[in-house]
């Protein structure tokens, strides 16, 4: 599956209970259709006490599934659906449908 979302990008959440909450993408699951975004989906993880940890609950995040998300342009800050040119050097981009901004 090719996705149009990569690592250190910025995504809006489109549902759940942390829509229209804004974040920077930390990792993408390819094979799952899902990303880890950061301060997005926050779970609490409960962990048992061991020799070297006193246990107890922590927050971390969850990934959340890519149909859940849409990447936000870094020029015109809104959520968009970006299309892939070709430039004249061979490169294939990603281009922001409302600003027409090259999104690197």
């Amino acid at each position: 599956m090719k996705f149009n979302i990569r690592k250190k990008d910025t995504v809006k959440v489109l549902a759940g209970r942390d829509k229209g909450k804004k974040g920077e993408v930390l990792r993408v699951f390819q094979d799952d259709g899902r990303l880890l975004v950061a301060k997005i989906n926050v779970v609490w993880k409960h962990k048992k006490p061991t020799q070297a940890d006193p246990g107890g609950r922590s927050q971390m995040e969850a990934p959340i599934a890519l149909s859940k998300v849409m990447l936000v342009c870094p020029k015109c800050e809104q959520a968009v659906r970006p299309k892939r040119d070709v430039l004249k050097t061979g490169e294939r981009v990603r281009v922001c449908r409302k600003c027409s901004e090259v999104i690197l």
